[in-house]
């Protein structure tokens, strides 16, 4: 189906005005890489969301869903099909410690919100570029640099439930066992389930409390990855080795800074790659594949890229 015939067929369904012909999606992604979407959606509600998705499967074309576009790297050819953009934000507080989110509404708008009400739990992810719906498909985590939370914190830790349009079209909500959350990864992996909104439970906490761990967080952050706004990535590019870190094997094979077009291995976080500017989704995959095979050599440990990769190479 040609992007002009997929148009026509979408727009039957879904609103006329939110619907775009042959985006670029670089401009959509943290990474500022990736060729164009045949067709972009906007779907602004969960309702707006589900329905895109199920008029993608009624025609029979590819979707995918996009949120900020952190943690994916598309491809220099772009997306084949429908790319459904998730600005999906109403947000709600159906107890004192509850929040329900869409899953399209920004984490750091949500930490504002749920900051200022002194409600504590999402406050270790401030700095992290995420939507909802992004947090609980990858299982959002932080580090903590403080003595009295020097552990891992994870998402799925203040997760009550997940309300999912699954695969087979059905809507259903279900608690955070069922969500089978674990390192970097959650059902909506490989299950074809999309998530539709969030319920958070949170504790109650002193606002002041909550901007200073904020701001050690970010200070933490800051001192530890190039900063989105003149560095573009998609954050960490493989996943943790237990005990060892990829980033630590990738420096101690030399690649720190390592350049292939405009692409590079970052000087201050080897398991980082950056945008110069103008690099090209070849350009990342070309550091990658290196990253890997000197690593393999060195150590003999396989690195497992965590980003996502979009689209056509």
């Amino acid at each position: 189906m040609t992007p002009d015939e997929l148009f026509r067929e979408l727009r039957t369904t879904l609103a006329a005005e939110r619907l775009h012909q042959l985006v670029p999606l670089a401009p959509l992604t943290t990474f500022k890489i990736g060729g164009p979407a045949d067709v972009l959606y906007d779907a602004t509600s969960a309702d707006d969301l589900a329905s895109a998705i199920t008029t993608a499967h009624a025609v029979g074309t590819p979707f995918f869903v996009l949120g900020l576009g952190a943690n994916v790297l598309v491809g220099d050819r772009g997306f084949r099909g429908l790319v459904i953009r998730n600005t999906a934000a109403q947000l709600e507080f159906p107890s004192a410690s509850a929040v329900r989110a869409e899953s399209g509404l920004v984490m750091a708008e949500l930490i504002r919100i749920t900051v200022a009400r002194g409600l504590s739990g999402l406050e270790h992810y401030v700095g992290i570029p995420s939507t909802v719906g992004g947090a609980v498909w990858q299982n959002l985590h932080f580090l903590s640099p403080a003595p009295d939370r020097d552990r891992t914190m994870f998402i799925a830790d203040v997760v009550e439930s997940v309300e999912l349009l699954t695969a087979a079209g059905e809507r259903i909500t279900v608690d955070r066992e069922a969500m089978r959350f674990g390192y970097d990864t959650s059902r909506l992996h490989g299950s074809g389930d999309v998530a539709l909104a969030v319920t958070f439970r949170l504790a109650r906490e002193d606002p002041a409390t909550l901007q200073r761990i904020m701001q050690e967080n970010l200070s933490w952050r800051g001192s530890r990855h190039p900063w989105l706004e003149h560095y573009p990535s998609a954050g960490s590019i493989f996943q943790k080795i237990e005990g060892v870190g990829a980033g630590r094997l990738i420096e101690q094979c030399g690649l720190k800074g390592h350049r292939i077009g405009n692409a590079q291995i970052s000087h201050i976080h080897a398991n980082i790659i950056i945008n110069l500017g103008g690099a090209t989704a070849a350009d990342v995959r070309a550091l990658i594949t290196l990253a890997q095979q000197s690593v393999h050599e060195q150590f003999n440990h396989h690195l497992e890229p965590e980003i996502g990769f979009i689209g056509d190479f």
